[in-house]
């Protein structure tokens, strides 16, 4: 398996979304840590320290666009690649907003998931 050290956290508060992306990454090798909320942010990703961010717009508490910009702010945390997801039509701007690196609109497939997760692999 290419990914097998590869880790990834994805917050987002439908469970049915953290459990069909995490079977399908967990498939692919890597190692998920799924959160439903986006509290104590910065301590949940220091310390699993993932290679890629999911981050959805409507995540409880803060929001995904205030819990981007704080991830954005930790100079030990800013360089790790959020991947904004949503199915808000302006998930582009949002995204930017954000601070995230780019963004994949909800409903998306399976094939744009894994498109976008390796398109930041490559970075």
């Amino acid at each position: 398996m290419i990914n097998a050290e590869k880790k990834i956290v994805i917050f987002d508060d439908d469970e049915d979304i953290l459990s069909i992306c995490s079977f399908i990454l967990e498939e692919q090798g890597w190692k998920v840590y799924a959160y439903t909320d986006c509290n104590q942010i910065t301590e949940k990703i220091s310390a699993v320290l993932p290679d890629i961010i999911i981050m959805d717009n409507w995540i409880p508490d803060d929001g995904g666009i205030i819990a981007t910009q704080i991830l954005k702010k930790n100079e030990q945390l800013k360089d790790i690649p959020v991947i904004y997801f949503s199915a808000n039509s302006d998930i582009e701007l949002l995204a930017s907003h954000a601070g995230a690196e780019t963004y994949l609109a909800k409903p998306f497939d399976l094939e744009d998931l894994e498109r976008v997760i390796n398109t930041m692999l490559v970075k």
